[in-house]
């Protein structure tokens, strides 16, 4: 629901930084993945897009668990999803299928965005010790 263009009720997951920049990389990989050929759709493509959709799904789906624990394995289940692209975007930049620039941009959003998750893991597991 939105009044004047701004949402009514904001999740709690919308407010972090790590599902934030997860969304940004994700519409980033979207756009790269419009150059990789066609033939490629159900392929690479599909593959690309479903790890970087998984960022920011599960770390939005750890902030609805009971305990910092559970939000813990969503984060890690996040990180291990940024890595699959990273591999992933790899393949397609040795195929030639993405352009150096563009090959550059991701590895540095990556970089970023796998530091942002060790934080929010370690501020997570900083919650679980705490009594």
């Amino acid at each position: 629901m939105r009044v004047k263009g701004k949402r009514m009720v904001r999740f709690r997951f919308e407010r972090l930084e790590s599902w934030q920049f997860a969304i940004a990389f994700c519409d980033e990989i979207y756009r790269i993945t419009k150059s990789i050929p066609s033939d490629e759709r159900f392929g690479l493509v599909s593959q690309l897009r479903r790890a970087a959709v998984s960022i920011p799904a599960n770390v939005a789906e750890g902030t609805g668990k009971s305990s910092p624990k559970e939000g813990m394995r969503f984060v890690e289940i996040a990180y291990g999803s940024l890595m699959e692209v990273i591999s992933h975007i790899e393949v397609a930049y040795r195929q030639k299928w993405i352009l150096n620039e563009d090959y550059e941009t991701i590895r540095e959003k990556a970089d970023k965005l796998a530091r942002i998750l060790s934080g929010y893991r370690n501020h997570l597991e900083k919650l679980k010790k705490s009594p």
